[in-house]
């Protein structure tokens, strides 16, 4: 298993954190998302056919982007 930490500087508010943890969580081989609004991070336990790359692309087609 894998885990990545992302700062996601979209992330305002609680129904944010619920967005994000609701769409990451669908993805094949995603195990655990955490999120939170305080600290603008996003941090995904993961296995395969999950990538940091996938995770990325999600977090920008739902318009929270990671900033790099």
């Amino acid at each position: 298993m894998q885990t990545v930490t992302y700062e996601v500087p979209g992330i305002h508010c609680n129904h944010c954190v619920h967005t994000i943890k609701m769409e990451l969580s669908e993805m094949d081989g995603v195990q655990a998302v955490d999120a939170n609004a305080e600290s603008k991070k996003v941090t995904v336990e993961f296995d395969a056919p999950a990538s940091p790359e996938k995770i990325e692309s999600l977090l920008a087609e739902i318009n929270y982007p990671v900033q790099k």
